[in-house]
């Protein structure tokens, strides 16, 4: 018997029954950065107007922790998924989207790292299609962005074998 964890299953029902997963990656944790400092900054900007008699903004503050767990949630079920065929971003809590492209019609893969992103650790990928525009051009905050970068190359374009003879 096979077992397999819950974001497996969750992946699952967005493959055809010939297709299997070979690469499902989250974005990056560092997407989530800005919501955390808004909440670290409300705090300490709830912490001084509360203590001059306003404790309504609390609830301020509050919302602020809302929004930093939605961006938690919404991060959690977001995936960017290589198939044997095809190339996928699936996003969206209430309304689920998932954004496709077959493997044949990628033309070319771009890697670009800010300084953000090479000291954090997450590039964008920008996925290049001899069509109109893609619903799936542009996918940021990938983690491990060289490896990935290699491995979705090899599966579009082809393992070529680069030793000497």
């Amino acid at each position: 018997m096979v077992v397999r964890d819950s974001t497996s299953r969750a992946l699952d029902r967005y493959l055809m029954s010939h297709e299997e997963h070979v690469i499902a990656v989250r974005r990056h944790p560092a997407v989530l950065l800005a919501p955390v400092a808004e909440v670290v900054g409300g705090l300490i900007l709830a912490g001084v107007i509360g203590s001059m008699g306003f404790p309504y903004i609390w609830w301020l503050w509050l919302i602020l922790v809302g929004r930093l767990l939605w961006r938690v949630i919404v991060w959690s079920i977001e995936f960017f998924v290589v198939t044997d065929q095809r190339v996928m971003l699936l996003s969206g809590v209430l309304n689920r989207r998932v954004a496709m492209m077959p493997l044949g019609k990628v033309d070319d893969i771009l890697l670009q790292r800010s300084l953000a992103g090479r000291t954090l650790g997450y590039g964008e990928f920008v996925v290049e299609s001899a069509g109109q525009d893609q619903a799936l051009r542009n996918v940021n905050f990938m983690p491990y962005p060289e490896q990935l970068y290699l491995e979705v190359s090899s599966m579009i374009f082809g393992a070529e074998d680069l030793s000497p003879d």
